[in-house]
């Protein structure tokens, strides 16, 4: 009998080939969506779960109180903790790891150097996160001597060498042995961009304000990570040590935190915290996604309904006739839902091919690295339970419909599908294009919002800016030399070093205290500190007073931003004074709010100070309209000359500021590639709908035109209906997607508007785009012969 049924079911697909490419193609279109879809969502859920230890894992964050009493959590904690938490809180902890920031590195084996991403960790860090060791040992870090490296370094440094006990030289510093090769992080992990794994120990013993910092509580410069004990709960956890640095700290000068657990799980899809508590995170964009997913694939199952009830009167012989021969009802289900299944079938094969060939592109608009796992035999089993699926979902409809025709009304050639037959199928082309205007019009938005953010006024000139991070010892100390080389290549404007690069805020402090200052306020500022020439090279605009100047003595002047200023609410603030750890601090200018952090957030109140000592980056402006190639090569000439045991690394301050719009920049490439599948496969059941309803009214327009219909009447007839349902999908699409877009809107504090001429813009797209779909079947039924139609009818 089910053999019966699919070789039924495929009779009736090679009769019609056009429906059936139609059919075939808009169900395929689907499933490659929704299987790219979950691809993404996978990647996303089983994210850091590369790590064995990753239920157990989790990083100490810092919640502190910050301006106007704003809870802010954050990464930074002091290095005092991990010896804390280690000897009064052992029981709930099976191993604790204080580590650095994971940052750039300059190392050399030989006449080979590189630059590669790397942390200081304590010995344990590489077990706690169950690195895969292709070679050594995985607590090789119990030498401090020792380094491990990533197998992508050590093939860069050594090719196919054996690299263990090899020695490396780390920026130009110190000399390592290689202890040990691990397998690189995979893309979907929070450290895979650490390559290179060093001693804490090594760290401590050889920095001397890392060494300082382990007498005080009030340096959050550091990062602890922790792995639980088996059947430790997070949250009570967090309750047994969220005071634990409260205790050598004073609330009324250093000011008052607590301490929180941030599971790894949580790492990637909660990572936002708003007063003090998990508000979320990438897991809104997951959940977006899911509901396109199946939103697009329901649109793909709606053709395949709408095409099939709309042909019903041509099956609805074959119906009367299999059941005046005894068909039972339950018998005609199973058969066309065997139909269903076989179009499933044939369209899941034809989406894995679609989505293999997608994948590429997919992987380069999502950054991901994923790959259709086909050797999984889980991969196959829900394949296979997906197509089932998505074959009675598209099916169930069309055949309880077509079975409950009447045989005798059929046969006898009297049965009518009645007026409102159709009306399930005009609500399925509103619910698609209203799905597909919906998505046109947030895709918009997001792109509005990424815009509004771009234009903002930034402080500074971005352009021909680059910076210059001062990873090894023989960049430090030569600032007038390297200053008065670099001018003389006559490619470069100005030069100045700073303590943070123009697109970032590293450090922040309190204790500050000026004349009018609530005693019981503790003020957060961001602090930087610069060389005298830093306004000049970045081109900041002077508010109010005066820049840093040769022609001063600015050792004890400070600059502030408007941010800053509105902060400590004096008035004409030029001239007046800043106390800070018993040091009076004089403000002889204010410059425009610079836009270093994010730039969908309110700038954050900043202090310049003139500090040669602190300073970590090295900011190169170069004259405008020189050939950007030989300006770099006479610049890096001048590096060399300076820094010869490291290759010269730069970074365009232009590109590192566009990398701070990548996230909403990717969601926005991931709506626009699923709102054109979508409109593609609306207009492609568009399409097939307007070919049958032209096919189906044949001998009417032969008619109409034997009595003086024009092609533009005709056209009219056709069309006027489905303009009208897109029309109505506008209506329900637009308040629909300013909801939600207005609530998204409002994550962000520097946000742009939800302007009329959006949804005017979708509208007239849908209309144009439905005009053009229609219009080719309508044309074509318009001018054939109306001859040949009534000799055919």
């Amino acid at each position: 009998m089910l053999k019966n049924y699919f070789k039924t079911a495929w009779r009736n697909l090679w009769r019609n080939k056009g429906y059936s490419s139609v059919t075939i193609l808009g169900l395929a279109a689907g499933m490659a969506v929704a299987m790219l879809i979950g691809l993404w969502i996978w990647d996303e859920l089983t994210y850091d779960h590369y790590h064995k230890n990753h239920d157990q894992l989790a990083q100490v964050m810092t919640t502190s109180i910050r301006n106007g009493g704003e809870l802010n959590t954050g990464p930074g904690v002091a290095s005092p903790l991990g010896n804390e938490l280690r000897t009064k809180y052992g029981s709930g902890f099976k191993n604790v790891s204080m580590a650095s920031w994971n940052q750039g590195r300059e190392l050399a084996a030989g006449d080979k150097k590189i630059t590669a991403q790397g942390m200081w960790v304590e010995a344990n860090f590489p077990s706690m996160l169950t690195l895969k060791m292709l070679s050594g040992n995985i607590n090789g870090l119990e030498d401090p001597s020792s380094i491990l490296l990533s197998a992508s370094v050590a093939k860069s440094l050594f090719d196919d060498a054996d690299p263990l006990n090899k020695v490396l030289r780390i920026d130009n510093q110190d000399n390592y042995k290689v202890a040990g090769v691990y397998e690189d992080l995979p893309h979907n992990t929070t450290l895979n961009e650490a390559k290179i794994f060093l001693s804490w120990d090594k760290y401590v013993k050889m920095i001397d304000w890392v060494k300082e910092s382990m007498q005080h509580w009030d340096n959050r410069s550091f990062k602890c990570y922790v792995q639980l004990n088996n059947h430790v709960d997070f949250n009570k956890e967090t309750a047994t040590i969220k005071l634990a640095s409260m205790a050598h700290l004073n609330a009324a000068s250093d000011g008052k935190e607590e301490l929180v657990l941030q599971p790894m799980n949580n790492w990637r899809l909660y990572s936002e915290f708003k007063n003090g508590k998990v508000a979320g995170g990438r897991i809104q964009f997951v959940n977006l996604f899911a509901i396109i997913g199946i939103f697009v694939l329901l649109l793909a199952c709606i053709n395949f309904m709408n095409l099939s009830t709309a042909r019903s009167e041509k099956r609805s012989k074959e119906v009367g006739i299999r059941k005046t021969v005894g068909s039972l009802k339950s018998q005609l289900i199973s058969q066309f839902l065997s139909e269903a299944m076989l179009i499933a079938g044939i369209a899941f094969l034809f989406s894995v091919l679609f989505a293999q060939l997608l994948l590429p592109l997919f992987n380069t608009i999502s950054d991901k690295q994923m790959a259709l796992p086909f050797n999984n035999i889980f991969f196959w089993i829900l394949s296979i339970g997906f197509t089932i699926i998505t074959g009675l979902l598209a099916g169930s409809y069309p055949a309880f419909y077509l079975s409950r025709f009447d045989p005798i009304k059929v046969l006898k050639g009297t049965y009518r599908v009645g007026r409102f037959a159709s009306l399930p199928r005009k609500v399925l082309v509103v619910f698609q294009f209203s799905v597909s205007i919906a998505l046109v019009i947030c895709t918009i938005i997001v792109y509005k919002q990424i815009q509004f953010a771009k234009d903002r006024p930034v402080g500074y000139n971005r352009e021909s800016l680059i910076a210059v991070y001062m990873t090894t010892p023989d960049l430090f100390g030569h600032y007038d030399a390297m200053r008065d080389d670099l001018l003389a290549t006559n490619v470069v404007e100005n030069m100045a070093e700073s303590s943070s690069p123009v697109t970032n805020v590293w450090s922040t402090q309190i204790g500050y205290s000026w004349e009018g200052k609530d005693p019981a306020s503790q003020p957060s500022f961001g602090t930087i500190g610069v060389t005298l020439d830093y306004g000049k090279t970045i081109n900041w605009q002077i508010r109010e007073g005066r820049d840093f100047s040769r022609n001063f003595s600015d050792s004890n002047s400070i600059i502030l931003n408007e941010a800053a200023v509105k902060l400590t609410g004096m008035k004409n603030i030029v001239g007046k004074t800043i106390r800070k750890d018993d040091k009076n601090l004089t403000v002889v200018g204010v410059v425009s709010d610079m836009v270093m952090e994010s730039p969908y957030a309110p700038v954050t109140p900043t202090i310049f100070s003139v500090n040669p000592g602190w300073v970590n980056v090295i900011d190169v402006r170069m004259k405008a309209r020189t050939p950007l190639q030989g300006a770099l090569a006479k610049i890096a000439k001048v590096f060399e000359k300076y820094n010869p045991s490291a290759p010269f690394d730069y970074k365009f301050i232009d590109e590192e500021y566009a990398q701070k719009f990548s996230d909403e920049q990717r969601i926005g490439n991931l709506a626009t590639f699923f709102a054109v599948l979508a409109i593609f496969i609306s207009c492609l059941g568009l399409f097939g709908l307007a070919s049958f309803i032209a096919e189906q009214r044949t001998k009417e327009i032969g008619i109409r035109k034997v009595l003086g219909a024009s092609v533009f009447n005709v056209w009219n007839l056709l069309s006027k209906e489905f303009m009208l349902l897109v029309f109505i999908s506008l209506l329900i699409a637009s308040p629909l997607a300013y909801y939600f877009m207005h609530s998204w809107l409002q994550g962000y504090q520097y946000r742009t508007e939800l302007s009329w001429w959006i949804f005017a813009a979708a509208a007239i797209g849908a209309l144009m785009i439905t005009i053009i779909t229609v219009s080719f079947q309508a044309i074509k039924a318009a001018i054939a012969n109306p001859v040949k139609s009534l000799r055919t009818e």
